[in-house]
């Protein structure tokens, strides 16, 4: 036993000789090869140890993103955005409570605040009034700040979409048809309407598919229609 210790110590001491010496002639390469180059300052003038800079360099990117900067600092796709995007495909949860890490304070952020008492209405104040198409024949104005997005009638029932025009109506907001096109439910709230384009062309197609002129003017002829969203691409969504 105590000859197996000595040969393993002899094996051990062999093979730290071999890698120290390895190490010293390779730090004695470097430093022949930094002195007598002449592209790199650094290197020339801080033989061996020049080479760090240039390591921790490459190492930066790699530190910055996951140890030192902030959620919100990277660009174009910070890690909140990342990270929303992660979850988002996994189905997961996609709320965080307490607080953000989004700056509030940039101009035109729509923040919720508590009140600690309803708000008179002389004390509230109106949201201005935004153009859409200022250059169009028949600009839209609004002041709605929220609106009622794109969903598909498919995807909905008669009494939604019909509870979802009339509460856009009451709310002096717009609705967007969502790509399954303009049904007459969409019509009976009487609110402002937002017709959505989707990639199948759903109302507004000939019998060969394509995309119908005629039928794009009988749409812009209703005058609850407001404007055109052309959706450029189609995502789906697969649960078991």
């Amino acid at each position: 036993m105590s000859n197996f210790i000595i040969f393993s110590i002899d094996v051990f001491a062999s093979l730290f000789i071999v890698v120290f010496g390895c190490l010293v002639l390779l730090v004695i390469y470097f430093y022949i090869s930094d002195v007598t180059q002449s592209k790199h300052a650094i290197r020339k003038n801080y033989p061996v140890i020049g080479r760090f800079r240039y390591f921790f360099e490459r190492q930066g990117e790699f530190f910055r993103q996951y140890f030192f900067a902030m959620d919100r600092e990277e660009m174009p796709f910070n890690r909140a955005d990342r990270s929303w995007v992660y979850r988002a495909a996994k189905n997961v949860d996609r709320t965080a409570a307490f607080g953000s890490t989004q700056s509030l304070e940039i101009t035109g952020t729509v923040m919720f605040m508590n009140c600690a008492f309803p708000t008179l209405d002389e004390d509230a104040l109106e949201p201005s009034a935004v153009t859409l198409g200022p250059y169009c024949p028949n600009p839209y104005i609004t002041k709605s700040l929220f609106n009622v997005s794109g969903m598909s009638f498919g995807a909905l029932s008669k009494p939604a979409v019909r509870a979802l025009s009339k509460g856009a109506k009451m709310a002096d907001c717009w609705m967007n048809t969502g790509e399954g096109g303009l049904s007459p439910y969409h019509l009976e709230g009487g609110a402002d309407l937002v017709f959505q384009i989707g990639t199948a062309k759903y109302g507004v197609r000939d019998e060969h598919g394509n995309l119908s002129d005629e039928k794009l003017k009988e749409i812009a002829a209703h005058e609850q229609v407001k404007m055109f969203e052309i959706k450029m691409s189609q995502g789906a969504i697969h649960q078991k």
